[in-house]
């Protein structure tokens, strides 16, 4: 939990200091950069990113509100709003992300011994697949 936390605080640091996003902003950009010019469904990237639907709406308005996402009726369902990334969120995304990775990179994997990232990583997969088995949260979309 500490290392979550930590980890966590370490990022939504950086990435405010280095492009003015949020740790929230990037997780949302990130999911919908991909995906297609359709964007996603408002339940399927709040499902995608783990979170409840009202974080997520309060989110999308924030970012709205700054020219980053918006949301339209679906072409597909007209019942249902998708969630699309805009031209100046997909800027956003594009400057913010190398230094993201650059400091994930440094703090998580970089300090491992070589001889400890394949467990590691297999130890990660085998907690993500019993998260997905046991979760509260409805299905990503695949």
């Amino acid at each position: 939990m500490r290392v979550q936390l930590r980890m966590s605080y370490e990022m939504n640091r950086q990435l405010q200091a280095d492009s003015g996003l949020s740790l929230a902003d990037y997780d949302v950009l990130v999911a919908l950069s991909n995906v297609g010019d359709d964007g996603m469904r408002v339940s399927d990237l709040a499902a995608q990113i783990g979170w409840e639907r009202s974080r997520l709406s309060h989110q999308l308005r924030r970012m709205e509100q700054r020219g980053l996402t918006e949301r339209r009726a679906s072409v597909e369902d007209g019942r249902t709003t998708n969630v699309i990334l805009t031209e100046m969120g997909q800027q956003a995304i594009e400057e913010a992300a190398p230094g993201h990775v650059d400091l994930v990179r440094r703090l998580f994997f970089d300090p491992l011994p070589e001889n400890l990232l394949a467990p590691f990583t297999a130890a990660l997969e085998h907690i993500h697949v019993n998260l997905d088995h046991n979760s509260s949260l409805p299905p990503a979309p695949s």
